[in-house]
């Protein structure tokens, strides 16, 4: 699984420890981690002190991958910043998207209560023409019989 984290310095370990950040869920879905959280790396590395770096782990918490987040980040920065793209705007944008689908929904159930109607009225006129018919065919019975 992929994290952000951040390199600290145990002082009572005297190595370098990674906080854990935030975890990648999905290709594009990253929850923050908001307790502390915390992985030695050992002395034997040297990385600066508050530096961003992406660290892969393995099912058992085992270290598979370290690098600098520096170019994810830009690329973020790149992808998502640079043309406007905000939470506040997928917020907006989800809103109105769900607006637009109780929208939709609303005129399909309208559409469907109007052909019920269409339908009901349809028939209705059928039965007439046929009352018509029966009455009309009636009185023509009537008129022979008589003569």
């Amino acid at each position: 699984m992929l994290y952000l984290a951040q390199v600290h310095k145990n002082e009572f370990l005297d190595q370098l420890q990674l906080r854990l950040l935030a975890r990648q869920e999905a290709e594009n879905i990253w929850v923050t981690i908001p307790e502390e959280a915390f992985l030695l790396l050992g002395k034997n590395k040297t990385l600066n002190e508050k530096l961003l770096v992406l660290v892969e782990l393995s099912p058992t918490g085992d270290i598979e991958k370290l690098e600098e987040a520096t170019n994810w980040i830009l690329n973020l920065i790149q992808t998502y910043l640079a043309t406007g793209i905000t939470p506040d705007f997928l917020r907006q944008e989800a809103e109105r998207a769900e607006q637009w689908r109780q929208n939709l929904t609303l005129q399909n159930q309208d559409l469907a209560r109007r052909t019920l109607e269409l339908e009901a009225r349809r028939e209705q006129i059928q039965a007439l023409e046929e009352s018509m018919k029966r009455e009309k065919n009636g009185s023509h019975k009537d008129d022979t019989v008589g003569s």
